[in-house]
């Protein structure tokens, strides 16, 4: 499947063409940049302006197939000189959310663009300056996305604390088509932002409505909930080095038999329920033989429900 590339990595290349054009007045288009494991892609420009000792440059971002919320977006970055020993300086603009909760990469109060790609921004502007034969510059970079905080409604920023829009993210500058990589990197900051909460207990759900079923149960902030989807392993291998002082998974009856019997992948691409393993298990917690029995014959986790709503029997409580 076709390859794509970051936030990040759009944001750099607008970066790049925003300050040559500061330095020579004109926009190189396409403009070439360098991913961090050396690959050297080119973006043509989707915009181009410049006027009164700034300059602005857009990419339309182009995620390969991946179906990622940012495929198609517009990211801009606009570039101004900055007062003598400043350095380089991260603003969020229109559509780039702000950081308003402790626990993540960057501090409170900061633009939502990620440290890998400050570093490939920063680390391009450099090079620039290099082959200009200029000092390295001081700037302003404000990264913009139009309509970022409408996309952000699709993502789990406002659970995370990034209020306002999108995030700037990517390690290597590349999308990996269906890699899941920024789901479990969402996974991820989840758990980061609930811990420096001071949070003891969290739930991570395969779901909506199991996500809701736990909340009420335990009268769990939003904070607390981690959106885990099928990522059960990637989930608790972070909290493994990551740990809280209790964790509920929440989750369909289907899925959680599926954990049961060992599966950390819980996708029914990648995951079957195993019918003798799961009736197994009921015999373990003592229900009625012919429940067990029902169950073995089911071939389905939802058949194997039915059963056992058909029988007068209760099955025990288990802890």
């Amino acid at each position: 499947m076709r390859r794509g590339w970051t936030t990040g990595a759009c944001a750099a290349a607008a970066a790049r063409a925003a300050f040559a054009a500061l330095l020579t007045g004109h926009f190189p288009d396409p403009v070439t940049i360098r991913l961090p494991r050396g690959q050297t892609p080119n973006f043509p420009l989707a915009l181009a302006e410049q006027s009164d000792g700034r300059a602005c440059a857009g990419i339309v971002k182009d995620a390969g197939d991946d179906p990622d919320v940012t495929h198609g977006a517009l990211i801009v970055a606009e570039l101004a000189w900055a007062a003598p020993g400043s350095g380089i300086l991260f603003r969020a603009g229109e559509g780039v959310g702000t950081v308003t909760r402790p626990g993540l990469a960057l501090a409170v109060g900061e633009p939502a663009i990620n440290p890998a790609p400050r570093r490939m921004i920063r680390d391009t502007l450099l090079e620039v300056a290099a082959d200009a034969g200029a000092p390295p510059p001081d700037l302003t970079v404000t990264i913009s996305i139009p309509g970022g905080e409408r996309l952000a409604e699709k993502t789990m920023n406002a659970r995370l604390g990034i209020i306002g829009g999108l995030s700037i993210l990517g390690t290597t500058g590349i999308v990996v088509p269906y890699s899941c990589a920024s789901w479990i990197h969402s996974i991820h900051r989840g758990i980061d932002v609930a811990r420096a909460a001071g949070l003891d207990h969290i739930a991570a759900a395969t779901g909506a409505t199991s996500e809701l079923a736990v909340q009420r149960l335990y009268g769990l902030p939003d904070h607390a909930l981690i959106d885990m989807g099928d990522f059960v392993g990637g989930t608790l291998k972070y909290l493994r080095g990551h740990p809280v002082a209790r964790l509920t998974v929440a989750g369909g009856f289907a899925k959680l038999a599926k954990l049961a019997a060992g599966h950390l992948d819980l996708h029914s691409a990648r995951s079957r329920i195993d019918i003798p393993a799961l009736a197994g298990m009921l015999a373990e917690v003592g229900v009625d033989p012919p429940i067990a029995q029902a169950a073995r014959a089911a071939g389905t986790a939802a058949r194997t429900v039915a059963a056992g709503r058909g029988s007068n029997s209760h099955p025990p409580r288990v802890p």
